[in-house]
C-alpha cells in the first residue's frame, strides 16, 4: 500500500523496516509504544525487531511477539540483516556496534541517534541536543519517540505497554505459591539489584525497612526478586525481612515470571533499574530509588510512581559504576522514611484513581 508518505527528498519509506531494539530492560521497555506503532503503520509490509535474546521473555505475550528475531552474539546480528535483506533499520540502540553491524550488512537506510560517533555510519540521523560539547539529558522515551519520527512512526500514546498471558500468568502465581505465598493475599514487589553496578545499590538494609513499613499495615506481603547474578542481595534482603518473605523462583523462564510479578503486585519497589518500567507498563504505583543517574532520563510515565534520590550533592550525577570518592552518599544519605513517605502517597494515588 503506497500512502503517498516520504522520509525525505521525495524518498520512499521502507516497506520491510528492522527495528534494532535497546539492549536494557527499561530502555527495551520504554521502547514499547514504538515497536507497537511500527506493527500497526501501513507504511511498512514487515517489521522485524531484533533483540538480544535473554531479553525476549520481557515482550513475549503481546502483539510484537510473531515479529521477535533473537540474536545472541554480534556476529549473529550481521548474519540476521543479511538473512532478513530489510531496507531500513531504526536503531534504538544507541552503541556504534549497533550503526557499524547494520552498516556491514549493507541495509541501505539506517536511522539512529548520532551518539558514539556513530554519524557517518547512519543514512538519517537524529542528534540529540547539546550544551557546548555536552549531551543534555533528556527522557529515554522521548529519545525513542523522535527517533521513530525519523522513518515516520508517531507513537501516540507514550506510555509503554506489556502484556502477560494465561502461561505467564501461571507461571507466576505458582512461582509466589511455591515461595509461600497465601492465596488472595496481595503483595508488593522488592527488587534491590541494579545491572549497571554496586554505585547504583541502596543498602539492603534499607529496602527491607522501607518494605516493612509500607507493607506490614496493609497486609501486603513482600516478594523478592533479582538477577541470578543477584542471588546474595536478594537472599539479604528476605533475611532482613524476617521469615514472612517469599523469593520465587524466576529460574524457568526469567523476564517471563519477572512481568507476571510485576503486573499482579500491588506496589513495586525498586533501585534504579528495568523493574521500575514493569511497574508502568501495568500501572502499578512503584517508588524508585536513584543514585548517580540523571533524573531527567526517567521524567516520564510518572503518573504512578516516584522517584527519590538525595538533592544537591556537587558529585551527582556522576553515572559511574562505583563511586569515584568513595562514600556514595547519593545513596548512603537517603534516609528510609523519603521513600516511605514517596511509597504513601503512589499507593494513595492508585486507590484514589481507582474510586
Amino acid at each position: 500500500m503506497d500512502d503517498g508518505w516520504a522520509i525525505s527528498g521525495g524518498e520512499r519509506p521502507p516497506r520491510h523496516l528492522a527495528v534494532r531494539a535497546p539492549n536494557w530492560v527499561g530502555d527495551l521497555v520504554m521502547a514499547t509504544p514504538v515497536l507497537e506503532e511500527a506493527l500497526h503503520s501501513a507504511r511498512f509490509e514487515r517489521v522485524s525487531i531484533l533483540v538480544r535474546r535473554h531479553l525476549v521473555g520481557l515482550v513475549e505475550d503481546g502483539p510484537l511477539e510473531p515479529h521477535l528475531v533473537p540474536i545472541d552474539s554480534d556476529g549473529e546480528e550481521t548474519a540476521v540483516y543479511r538473512r532478513l535483506r530489510p531496507d531500513g533499520v531504526l536503531l534504538l540502540s544507541n552503541s556504534l556496534g549497533a550503526a557499524w553491524r547494520a552498516f556491514r550488512a549493507g541495509v541501505p537506510l539506517r536511522a539512529g541517534a548520532a551518539l558514539s560517533h556513530r554519524g557517518p555510519l547512519l543514512t538519517h540521523r537524529l542528534l540529540p541536543p547539546t550544551d557546548g560539547l555536552r549531551r543534555v539529558p533528556i527522557p529515554t522515551a522521548q529519545l525513542h519517540r523522535d527517533l521513530a519520527g525519523l522513518v515516520g512512526i508517531v507513537p501516540l500514546d507514550p506510555e509503554p505497554r506489556l502484556h502477560v498471558g494465561p502461561q505467564t500468568a501461571d507461571a507466576a502465581a505458582r512461582a509466589l505459591a511455591a515461595a509461600g505465598l497465601e492465596p488472595g493475599r496481595g503483595y508488593a514487589l522488592v527488587c534491590p539489584g541494579a545491572a549497571f553496578g554496586a554505585a547504583k545499590l541502596w543498602p539492603p538494609e534499607r529496602f527491607a525497612e522501607a518494605a516493612r513499613a509500607l507493607c506490614e499495615p496493609r497486609d501486603l506481603a513482600v516478594a523478592v526478586v533479582g538477577a541470578p547474578a543477584e542471588r546474595a542481595l536478594v537472599e539479604r534482603v528476605a533475611a532482613l525481612l524476617g521469615p514472612g518473605a517469599l523469593v520465587p523462583d524466576t529460574k524457568e523462564r526469567g523476564l517471563a515470571v519477572l512481568r507476571g510479578l510485576a503486573a499482579a503486585a500491588k506496589l513495586v519497589l525498586v533501585g534504579d533499574s528495568g523493574p521500575r518500567w514493569l511497574a508502568a507498563a501495568f500501572r502499578v504505583p512503584c517508588v524508585s530509588v536513584m543514585g548517580p543517574n540523571f533524573p531527567e532520563l526517567t521524567q516520564s510515565s510518572l503518573g504512578l510512581a516516584e522517584v527519590v534520590r538525595v538533592e544537591g550533592l556537587a558529585c551527582s550525577p556522576c553515572m559511574e559504576r562505583r563511586c569515584p570518592l568513595g562514600h556514595h552518599l547519593c545513596l548512603d544519605g537517603l534516609p528510609v522514611a523519603a521513600v516511605v513517605r514517596a511509597g504513601e502517597r503512589v499507593l494513595a494515588k492508585a486507590a484514589a484513581n481507582a474510586l
